[in-house]
């Protein structure tokens, strides 16, 4: 039977998504290249509506502590 992630793992793993979905997010489209060439996902979307700012910040900020 797996184990369960721990809370440390949970975090770092949503770190981890929260900055690639920024990095995708955030990067400008390539010269003579199609703009939507990237995948937005709805669900990171909706889950970090859900987040306080604060928790936001955290996560966002999480490499700098």
């Amino acid at each position: 039977m797996p184990r369960k992630p721990s809370s440390e793992e949970r975090r770092s793993r949503a770190v981890a998504q929260v900055a690639d979905f920024i990095r995708k997010y955030g990067r400008r489209k390539q010269k003579r290249g199609e703009p939507n060439d990237r995948v937005y996902d709805r669900d990171m979307e909706a889950s970090l509506k859900r987040l306080s700012p604060q928790d936001l910040d955290a996560l966002m900020h999480d490499d700098e502590a």
